[in-house]
């Protein structure tokens, strides 16, 4: 009871500004990273689709997911402002591989 009572005391106080609500703030960006990567792995899935043999005859499909996802990725990114260097640098690396197969069409 003591240690909740300094808790509370620390409040009113206002010592604990900035102390406790990292905890919640990180557990939803974990999440929000967590599901990105997800979505990364979907994008992955289909790259790999893309060259295939056994997928050719739906290569426009594969490159328009692709595009989806990718799209659906920066935004996500950009919403959560999940600025992670090696997040921005799989976007950066997508893009480049989405307008070489483009080209190639």
């Amino acid at each position: 009871m003591k240690d909740l009572a300094n808790h509370r005391k620390d409040h009113r106080e206002g010592g604990c500004k900035g102390k406790h609500h990292r905890g919640a703030q990180t557990f939803r960006r974990g999440r929000a990273l967590e599901f990105l990567e997800r979505l990364n792995v979907k994008y992955n899935t289909l790259r790999q689709q893309l060259e295939s043999t056994e997928f050719q005859e739906i290569k426009q499909v594969i490159l328009g997911e692709l595009k989806a996802i990718e799209m659906v990725i920066e935004e996500y990114t950009k919403h959560f402002e999940l600025h992670e260097r090696e997040g921005n640098e799989q976007v950066s690396n997508q893009k480049k591989r989405l307008a070489d197969d483009g080209d190639g069409e």
